[in-house]
C-alpha cells in the first residue's frame, strides 16, 4: 500500500492491520515512496516513471506481491507500476486518484495540494513545538485533522529542534509530472497484468464528472467502487475500506 503526498505508509496502518485481521492469508506492506517517510530520496529526476520504477524493484524484493493499492498521488503511482509489474499481479487498487492529467492544476486557486506546498515553502523549516506548526497550518483554514497528519512529517533534529523532513523541491516536482501524465491507456489495457479497482469517495472531487463517465464504460477487467466519504477517505471512512478490500482481495496463490 502507498500514500499520497506529503504522507507516508504509516498514514494506512490502522487499516492494514484490520485487513490483516479480516485476511490473515494477506500480509500488507507499507511503502514509503520516495521523499516521504523513512524512504531515501533517490536520484533524480522525480517523476511518477521513477516512483513506479521503484515500487517495481519491490517485487524482485518480494516476490509474493499479488496486489497493489495507492491512495491520491500514490494511486496513480501504482497505476503507473501495473504497466511495469510482472504477469503475476492480480490487482490494482486505486483510492480517490484519478488516471487523467490536469493540465493548469498547479496554477488552480482552489488546488489545496499546491496552497499546502506554498503554505510549506513559506513557514520555517524548523519549530520548537509541534503545536506551533499545527497552529501555523490551521490559522490558513486548514482542518486541524489535516494538521496533524502533516505534522508527522516533523523529525528531531539538532538543538531539540523539530524539522520538516519534506524536500519541498522534490514534492513540486513530483506533483509537476504527476498534473502532467494521463495514464488511462494503462488502467484500460486488458493486455496488462490484472483487474483494476478505481474507488471513488463520492465527497471528494478528485475524479471530475469526466473520468466518472470514462469509467462508466471501463472494459470488464476495471471494477468502480464508490465510499460514502471525502478525499481522506482513509480517515474518514476507514471501516468501509478495511470492508472493501477485505472483501475485494482474492485467495493468494502463494
Amino acid at each position: 500500500m502507498t500514500h499520497g503526498i506529503y504522507g507516508s505508509g504509516a498514514n494506512w496502518r490502522g487499516i492494514a492491520k484490520k485487513l490483516h485481521q479480516n485476511r490473515p492469508e494477506w500480509g500488507v506492506v507499507l511503502v514509503d515512496l520516495r521523499e516521504h517517510g523513512r524512504s531515501e530520496g533517490g536520484s533524480p529526476p522525480h517523476t511518477l516513471a521513477a516512483c513506479a520504477e521503484d515500487l517495481r524493484a519491490l517485487f524482485d524484493e518480494l516476490p509474493g506481491i499479488e496486489a497493489i493499492a495507492g491512495h491520491s498521488f500514490g494511486g496513480k503511482v501504482v497505476l503507473a507500476t501495473r504497466a511495469l509489474a510482472p504477469a503475476s499481479l492480480r490487482q490494482t487498487w486505486i483510492l480517490d486518484a484519478s488516471p487523467s492529467a490536469r493540465p493548469g492544476a498547479e496554477r488552480d486557486p482552489d488546488n489545496s495540494v499546491m496552497r499546502v506546498l506554498a503554505l510549506m515553502e513559506r513557514l520555517p523549516k524548523t519549530w520548537a513545538r509541534r503545536d506551533d506548526f499545527i497552529a501555523a497550518i490551521t490559522a490558513e483554514g486548514h482542518p486541524l485533522p489535516f494538521a496533524q497528519w502533516l505534522a508527522m512529517n516533523l523529525a528531531p533534529g539538532d538543538g531539540g529542534q523539530l524539522t520538516l523532513r519534506l524536500d519541498l523541491e522534490a514534492m513540486r516536482r513530483l506533483l509537476h509530472d504527476y498534473y502532467a501524465r494521463d495514464l488511462w491507456d494503462v488502467a484500460f489495457d486488458p493486455a496488462l497484468p490484472g483487474e483494476v479497482h478505481i474507488v471513488i469517495a463520492e465527497q471528494s472531487d478528485t475524479l471530475s464528472e469526466e473520468d466518472r463517465t470514462r469509467l462508466a464504460a471501463a472494459p470488464p477487467h476495471v471494477h468502480v467502487h464508490r465510499v460514502p466519504a471525502g478525499h481522506w477517505l482513509h480517515i474518514e471512512a476507514p471501516a468501509t475500506v478495511v470492508d472493501l478490500l477485505t472483501s475485494g482481495l482474492p485467495t493468494p496463490l502463494r
